[in-house]
């Protein structure tokens, strides 16, 4: 299919991961929404604020919006969006994968989070039958964008198709060097940044041997068995915009432990503070991290952190510099399926709702029609 022009759309993203939340996917979509808005789109987002919504077992922090599917076809019908990007695999994504196919109206994806992984680190779910539903979810898009060439060369041998690439950016005007008098603490100092969390690996960094402190920068549901297994390292909790900023650049390395990540957009904001990174070589620390250069890449943490405190802080933040938010959405823009269906007549748009509805209703009766659920 050939890409969208540039000229100016109404887009639309359909996100279950949204604030109050504090992750990458949500910083990401926030930036990307507000440059597209820079660059003259008029942007709308779907997300769980919008509906009533539960927590998500294992993970409160998400929202679960409960039976979306009518609000979200009729926001996209009052919208009328000529670009539809579906960002999570959530209740909201799954509405509007549905809305989509029923009017034949392209769209596109994102791949934000390794399920797979998640999952089997919390439930004895095979990785292939994730990996299945998530080809059936994103292989109905026009194409799923993804933030690397690991993250793409995985999810080819899983049998991916359609993919296409969207990398990441930083906010170098907040995420800057600045004074290392944030964090009084005994040096060298060692810090994790971000959720808290099982998938997280936070274990790796508090087991690992270090002569200087560890901070814990964040929150989650591990953070009482961590705190009380670990009272050697301080937890700082969640800090935001320029404070998160100041206590990041006043650590000597930033560890990142996560061997499940499709990315580690922290590793790009530590670097553009001035502060290499220590991570494992695996899938996303390897396409962000040049070791030796702005961090140090090893499958013993301790080892590549030791080695990450002689990187020069200004080749990490030379690497930060190129890698700015306005690249990162023009690439997510030129990757969108530019689509005029909701904005054909509205007799053929009405058949083919009218279609859907009877549908839903037959289904939701005694009568099975032969067609796929969605």
């Amino acid at each position: 299919m050939p890409k969208c022009d540039p000229d100016a759309m109404r887009i639309m993203i359909v996100t279950d991961a949204w604030f109050p939340q504090t992750n990458g996917v949500v910083s990401t979509l926030a930036q990307t929404a507000a440059w597209l808005g820079r660059f003259g789109h008029e942007v709308r987002i779907i997300n769980p604020r919008d509906f009533h919504s539960i927590a998500c077992p294992t993970y409160p922090e998400i929202r679960l919006s409960l039976l979306p599917y009518k609000k979200v076809k009729n926001d996209i019908l009052a919208f009328a969006p000529q670009a539809l990007h579906i960002a999570t695999e959530g209740p909201l994504g799954l509405s509007a994968r549905r809305f989509c196919r029923s009017v034949g109206m392209p769209f596109t994806t994102s791949y934000h989070t390794q399920f797979p992984q998640y999952l089997r680190a919390r439930f004895p779910i095979p990785l292939s039958l994730s990996y299945r539903a998530l080809r059936w979810f994103h292989g109905a898009a026009a194409r799923c964008m993804v933030s690397t060439a690991s993250i793409q060369r995985d999810l080819e041998s899983q049998g991916f198709k359609n993919l296409a690439t969207w990398r990441r950016g930083v906010d170098t005007e907040t995420f800057k060097p600045y004074a290392k008098d944030r964090l009084d603490l005994p040096r060298p100092i060692a810090a994790y940044v971000g959720r808290v969390a099982v998938e997280k690996n936070i274990d790796a960094f508090l087991k690992m041997a270090w002569s200087g402190s560890k901070v814990v920068i964040g929150d989650g549901p591990e953070r009482p068995r961590l705190e009380k297994q670990y009272p050697e390292a301080k937890f700082l909790g969640y800090h935001f915009g320029e404070d998160l900023a100041r206590h990041l650049a006043a650590a000597d390395v930033m560890v990142f432990p996560s061997r499940t990540d499709t990315f580690g957009l922290v590793n790009l904001e530590a670097m553009a503070c001035g502060v290499p990174v220590a991570a494992y070589p695996v899938t996303g620390p390897i396409d962000v991290v040049d070791d030796g250069v702005t961090g140090a890449l090893d499958q013993d943490l301790a080892t590549a952190a030791r080695r990450a405190l002689a990187i020069d802080p200004e080749a990490c933040r030379a690497r930060a510099l190129r890698s700015g938010w306005d690249v990162c959405s023009r690439e997510f823009e030129g990757n969108l399926e530019r689509s005029e269906v909701l904005l054909q007549p509205k007799l053929i748009l009405a058949s083919r709702l009218v279609r859907e509805s009877a549908l839903d209703n037959a289904s939701s009766s005694s009568i099975r029609p032969s067609r796929t659920r969605l």
